[in-house]
């Protein structure tokens, strides 16, 4: 048996979550593509559930995520808005820095248990 630590990590509102890899994942891709479209098509989405998921994160945050310039004869182009792009940098710091201390919390705690291959130690005796 190996064991490895695993968390998932997202922030919440009463009880409903608003924000988490999935949404921030999909926020930093608009960034370096410029596009929802080529977003949606890189997660094998069809362009109307990437709105529908932008619309619903907005919602969720209570901010707009999007600055959206309409396609003309170079097709249309979408920016993060400043705070959207704080909040995904942010929370990849968070996730980052969560990890390792998670890892040194572990090695504290639970590592002791296991052997170097992650399998339970027998007692002997």
């Amino acid at each position: 048996m190996s064991v490895e630590l695993k968390a998932k990590i997202w922030l919440e509102t009463s009880g409903e979550k608003i924000f988490g890899d999935g949404p921030c994942d999909i926020l930093k891709r608009v960034e370096r593509t410029g596009s929802l479209r080529q977003t949606a098509a890189e997660i094998n989405m069809s362009y109307s559930q990437a709105w529908k998921l932008i619309r619903m994160i907005e919602n969720n945050l209570g901010f707009a995520v999007l600055e959206k310039q309409a396609g003309g004869a170079g097709g249309g182009h979408s920016n993060l808005t400043p705070r959207a792009a704080k909040l995904t940098r942010a929370y990849d710091q968070f996730r980052s820095e969560a990890e390792v201390n998670l890892m040194q919390l572990y090695s504290k705690h639970l590592s002791s248990i296991f052997d170097s291959k992650g399998t339970a130690k027998q007692k002997r005796g």
